[in-house]
């Protein structure tokens, strides 16, 4: 169950399900989906569902991550992302897999503690992880080429749009009890918004616990 024949099978229903990119392909092909999640689930590890991760947290079906970062990095090099709610690690793992310089941050200090054990377990150790607020981001790294949201939003963060670099690209889920991905685009006229697919996600939470 846990093999690289199980992931190369889901990496084929994903292609299946409409996705194209092939690093999104080959990133979800090789990173142990199994290693993110509690040992207990392991063996629903790479059904297409999400999955609790303890603390109130999820694990994205795999569907929802290549998906996400099929629309970030599609037609571009990945370059320099922003992640916002790290959570265990897995969507920064599929990044880092594709190549991206990964910047993750997470409220939780206990969330992101497994994080980095999970990363380390499935030898990715590059990303840079931090303890803070998402709401914030990371201005100081700033520009970013892309931004990556993992926590729905009621409105779109103003200071995460300030902190993306001309012609870069933030995925994020826009709702509360409706929810769905939204995609902006940084142009030199002015943000482009674009409306995607309904999903359901954790809510973005203030502070740092």
């Amino acid at each position: 169950m846990l093999s690289e024949r199980t992931r190369l099978r889901m990496s084929e229903r994903l292609r299946q399900r409409g996705i194209c990119d092939e690093r999104v392909l080959t990133a979800m092909s090789q990173v142990p989906r199994h290693l993110f999640v509690d040992e207990a689930l392991a063996s629903r590890a790479y059904d297409d569902v999400s999955l609790p991760i303890g603390h109130g947290q999820t694990i994205s079906q795999p569907f929802t991550v290549a998906r996400m970062t099929e629309l970030l990095i599609t037609g571009r090099t990945p370059g320099r992302i922003l992640e916002i709610g790290t959570g265990c690690g897995y969507q920064s793992a599929v990044l880092l897999q594709t190549g991206a310089e990964v910047y993750s941050i997470e409220r939780l200090g206990v969330l992101l503690e497994k994080a980095r054990r999970n990363l380390r377990a499935a030898r990715l150790i590059h990303a840079r992880l931090l303890h803070g607020d998402g709401h914030a981001g990371l201005p100081e790294t700033a520009p970013f080429d892309g931004i990556i949201m993992t926590c729905a939003a009621s409105t779109v963060p103003a200071l995460l749009l300030e902190q993306l670099a001309e012609n870069g690209r933030m995925i994020m889920p826009l709702g509360e009890q409706e929810q769905h991905l939204l995609l902006l685009e940084k142009t030199k006229s002015g943000i482009r918004q674009t409306r995607l697919d309904p999903v359901k996600f954790v809510p973005l939470l203030p502070g740092r616990i």
